[in-house]
């Protein structure tokens, strides 16, 4: 049978949260479509301090915060792996998940990104046998060890920050000879006597005895010099991919797969809006996100207003 509502806003982060809050606020059927739990990436974040109103909380924490106001107009929250999202020529969204159907006129996409793989030889292999895209979640099986961050941005030298307070030493190795993170994140990270930097460099390998990993393999990208790094863990943070699958065949993303939007949300389809991270655009945060959040749900409002004229 399948299931209507004014709204539906595929992802429950932070972006799809504000969605869902300023939709049902305005008396419209609302229902949020997650895969998982809801909080999004925030759940893998240790502590959040860029975010208005708190000097400092835990990810999981202000996702929890965010649900239960997100849920207080009567939105509803359901678990749903979206398969295929097609869209009639009246304009009706129909959004097929892998146990249920769902139609609506404004659709509302937050689906968000996830962490790009390296693509080198180990990686998949020793995936959750210490690689690794989440200090949050999986640092605590590092105490005392020494570990690889791969990257320069933002989470990159977060995450290492978090896991200097856990492990042995921290190794970023990043591509570049200078970090791409906040001045903020750097400065901590450059006064971190258990934070190392190895710059202009890549990994072009990742090894181990066959149950977890035991080292890996660099090269300098301006000498060619390479060498081999014992290590007992790599954490990747290498950039994000847009989880767009379901949505190709809308032609609303750009070559790598980002979803392109005007100001106000609006993809070139009327009533399909894209939000956070998804969204083609430079900054990716949780307060960029909940802007997006509150723009688009009072834009479904207003496109489902001209439905009726």
């Amino acid at each position: 049978m399948t299931k209507k509502y004014d709204v539906i806003v595929i992802g429950a982060g932070p972006g799809g949260m504000t969605a869902a809050l300023y939709a049902s606020r305005a008396n419209l059927s609302v229902l949020m479509l997650d895969r998982g739990i809801y909080g999004g990436q925030m759940n893998n974040t240790a502590e959040v301090e860029n975010y208005p109103g708190f000097k400092s909380i835990l990810g999981p924490d202000l996702a929890k915060e965010m649900f239960e106001s997100s849920t207080q107009f009567d939105a509803e929250y359901a678990y749903g792996n979206v398969e295929d999202v097609s869209v009639d020529d009246n304009g009706v969204k129909t959004i097929k998940t892998d146990s249920d159907t769902f139609e609506t006129n404004a659709l509302i996409i937050a689906t968000g990104s996830q962490y790009k793989k390296l693509g080198v030889p180990g990686e998949q292999e020793y995936g959750g046998r210490g690689v690794s895209y989440c200090a949050v979640c999986d640092g605590a099986f590092f105490k005392n060890r020494d570990v690889v961050v791969v990257g320069g941005g933002d989470s990159a030298i977060e995450e290492g920050s978090y896991l200097s307070q856990l492990v042995k030493e921290v190794n970023v190795v990043h591509r570049r000879d200078k970090l791409r993170a906040q001045k903020i994140l750097q400065d901590r990270a450059f006064e971190n006597p258990k934070m190392k930097f190895t710059w202009d460099t890549v990994l072009t390998g990742i090894e181990g005895d066959g149950k977890k990993v035991t080292s890996v393999k660099t090269m300098n990208k301006k000498t060619g010099d390479e060498e081999n790094i014992s290590v007992d863990g790599v954490f990747i943070y290498v950039g994000l991919v847009p989880m767009t699958e379901p949505f190709q065949n809308l032609g609303i993303t750009d070559e790598q797969g980002w979803i392109v939007t005007n100001e106000n949300m609006a993809t070139k389809i009327p009533g399909v809006f894209a939000i956070g991270d998804v969204r083609k655009k430079e900054l990716r945060q949780i307060t960029t996100a909940v802007g997006d959040g509150g723009i688009a749900g009072q834009g479904a409002y207003s496109y489902l207003e001209t439905l009726k004229d």
